[in-house]
Formats: structure tokens, sequence, C-alpha cells
């Protein structure tokens, strides 16, 4: 979703290949016999939360699929992280949703990010680096409905109601991160490809509130005329009932509504957020800046107005 080429300045070596590359390598695992023992660590994972463990064996394949792929793969390098196509034809042709292995992966080092999306991944493992903990990748447009945060936020948290939004995917964070995990179906992917039946191919999603506490919220990029930029901001997850489904979190970063207008929108950000669980800001900043990155944005105080701001608005 971005020219590569300043991956390739940062020294990350890229493996492009196709879903149909990976269709092709998961159909050969289909008899591995180490499928039962990844199906036996899911179902401790799960728990009760083990709503629809007839997926289990083919999300088992898939996992290993990528595991070896990413053995057979790396050459010289000692780490990689995927960038993967997740819909919607690999629900009807792989005929599961990934969400879950991705969770799983990402929760040991070996980040998986949502649609393709690779510096996504390349931030999230930044992430991991910085924090020596599991990270996730998160949707950042989505908005704190008004009741929600009448009943819930206001007056209990010091934010406003446009310091907070959702985070929210449709079921990658790893389960150390969430509330409760509970494996169901991707909901609008199951109405569009599956109306009207049980869900089949949009299974194997990983879903539950994110835990609450300190995050940072940041993200590398490179603009379509390749030129890296970045931003960063501390905030936290509040224990608030999201009352929605994915992996989902009820998010506020201070000045989150000036932030996202004059950086995330004005600057042509990507939809998608990396998110470390702790306030990393400081050593994230400065990893960015090691990178060579001069155009790295944060959430400024009311008292700093951005470059495009009017500041007759304040």
């Amino acid at each position: 979703n971005a020219p590569i080429k300043q991956l390739y300045n940062l020294g990350v070596e890229i493996e492009e290949n196709s879903e149909l590359d990976l269709l092709v390598a998961y159909n050969a695992h289909k008899d591995d016999e180490r499928i039962p023992s990844v199906i036996k660590d899911m179902e401790e994972e799960l728990g009760e939360g083990n709503k629809m463990s007839g997926i289990l064996p083919k999300l088992a394949q898939y996992e290993l699929t990528l595991l070896d792929w990413m053995e057979e793969h790396k050459g010289s390098r000692d780490y990689v992280v995927f960038a993967n196509k997740c819909w919607p034809s690999f629900q009807t042709e792989f005929g599961f949703v990934p969400c879950y292995v991705n969770s799983r992966l990402t929760k040991i080092g070996i980040p998986v990010a949502c649609e393709v999306d690779i510096y996504g991944a390349l931030s999230e493992y930044i992430g991991t680096c910085v924090s020596k903990d599991a990270v996730t990748l998160l949707d950042i447009n989505n908005s704190v409905p008004a009741d929600m945060y009448k009943e819930s936020i206001e007056g209990k948290f010091p934010y406003t109601h446009r310091d907070t939004f959702m985070g929210f995917h449709c079921g990658n964070t790893p389960s150390c991160k969430l509330t409760s995990l509970t494996m169901k179906y991707q909901l609008i992917m199951h109405r569009s490809l599956e109306p009207d039946k049980e869900p089949d191919i949009t299974r194997g999603t990983a879903e539950g509130d994110i835990v609450p506490g300190n995050i940072t919220f940041f993200r590398l990029q490179s603009t379509a005329d390749a030129k890296l930029r970045a931003y960063v901001a501390e905030g936290e997850v509040l224990p608030v009932a999201t009352r929605s489904f994915g992996s989902i979190g009820v998010f506020a970063i201070p000045e989150m509504g000036r932030f996202y207008r004059h950086v995330l929108i004005e600057k042509n950000y990507p939809h998608h957020g990396a998110v470390a669980f702790g306030h990393y800001g400081k050593a994230i900043f400065d990893v960015l800046r090691y990178l060579g990155v001069s155009d790295l944005a944060y959430n400024q105080p009311k008292s700093v107005p951005y470059k495009s701001e009017n500041p007759f608005e304040r």
C-alpha cells in the first residue's frame, strides 16, 4: 500500500509472493503430522472461548504453513514479519479467516500484518523490539458512540469525546492482550460471503476487548513519492466495555481530534496503526529518528499548534 523503496533503504529484505503461492504451500501441509499438537495448543489457549472447534484443523495447518515458510525463505536474515492477504478471496479459497493464526504468531514475536500492510508489519516489529512484548495492529478510524461516551467516559476519565476512538480489527490481537478470548467468525464477511447460513468460511477470528492500560500508538510509513514519515502518540485503553465485535478497545489519546486531522488525515496515513502496550514514546521516537525519519509527528498539546492549524480556532 506504499512504495517499498524506503524499506530497501532501511535494509529490509522483501520477498513478494501471491496468495496462490501461499495456497499451494498450505495444501502441501494437509496431512502434516504436527497438526494435532497445534490443535491441542490452540484448545488450551482458547479454553472456554473455543466456540468453533471445527475450524481448528485448518487454522493449525495454516499456522504450520507460515512457520515453515518463514524457516525456508528467510535466507541470511534472523527475523521475519508477514504482511498477508486476508480477505475476501482468502475465505473462499482457503475456507477460513486467518486472524487467530495471525494473533498467535504476533504473540511469539513474528508480527503478521493484516491486508498486506507491509509498513504496518515493520511498525509492529519495531514495537516488539522496543517493548519486548506482544503488539497489535488496529484500525484507527472508528469513533466512540456518543451515548457510550456519555454513559461510560464523561466525568470518569479526563478525556473529551474527541480524545477517544475505537481501536479495532477483525481478530488479530494476541490473547495475552485481550480481557477474554473467544473464537468467532467475521461478522461483516459473513454477511457478504455466506448470508443466510451458519458461519463456515468466515470462522477464525480471535475476539475480545483489549486489556486496559497504557499504550503507544505509532506508525512508520512511506509517502507516494517514497519519503519516510512517522507518528508516535501515547495514551491508554480505557476500562470500558466496547459492546462490539473483533479485537477492539476504547482508546484515549490527549488531543486526538487535532492529531487525527492535522497528522493522520492531512499527511495521508493509512487507517492502520501499530500498538505497543505501555508508554514507549521516547524510545520509539528515538528509533524512528535513528532510522532517518525527519517528518516525525506526535499529538501536540493545545499550547503547540500544528503548522496548518488556524491559530484563531482556540
